[in-house]
């Protein structure tokens, strides 16, 4: 393209010489392979974080129903999960008809019975923790949380039984 050029003697008109303005121009370019550059260092150099998971080693089933070793009464714990968030609690086993309690999820309520002198003083106690089929699954990992956070060592997922939905039932009512 031809360009015209401006004469840059005396125009005739007293004045000063002005020189000619041309537009300002930016080159993009190593702009753009600086932000490939950091995009690709900062992608290389991130670590991804591990999911935290709860192991939780499940016994196997006995072949023989005798080589499974009878629980005492005074070492038992169980801790029922109901409907509507609802949870119950009583030390001991169903068949000799204990007393159910019925508390919560909140640092006053299961928390603190499991880290009363009656659990902790046990070394052997074993805690059930048996959920009803209207419990829900937020339910479950709310109770293995504050089984962990108690630090209990002895625990298990354990069917409920019919002995158990009574006694649960019995509670309701009163």
């Amino acid at each position: 393209m031809a360009e015209m050029q401006e004469q840059g003697g005396d125009s005739g008109k007293g004045g000063k010489k002005r020189a000619k303005r041309s537009s300002t121009k930016i080159d993009m370019t190593p702009l753009v392979d600086l932000a490939a550059l950091l995009i690709t260092f900062f992608m290389l150099t991130t670590t991804f974080n591990k999911p935290q998971t709860m192991e939780i080693n499940m016994p196997v089933k006995p072949e023989n129903e005798e080589e499974q070793i009878a629980l005492k009464a005074s070492n038992a714990m169980t801790i029922i999960l109901g409907d509507d968030d609802e949870i119950y609690y009583y030390f001991g086993l169903a068949e000799d008809n204990p007393e159910v309690i019925e508390s919560s999820y909140a640092s006053d309520g299961i928390r603190k019975v499991l880290t009363s002198p009656q659990v902790k003083s046990n070394d052997k106690m074993t805690v059930m923790v048996k959920p009803m089929e209207g419990s829900r699954y937020k339910n479950m990992v709310d109770i293995l949380d504050e089984l962990k956070i108690t630090d209990t060592k002895k625990f298990a997922m354990v069917e409920i039984a019919d002995d158990d939905k009574q006694l649960v039932q019995e509670q309701i009512g009163n």
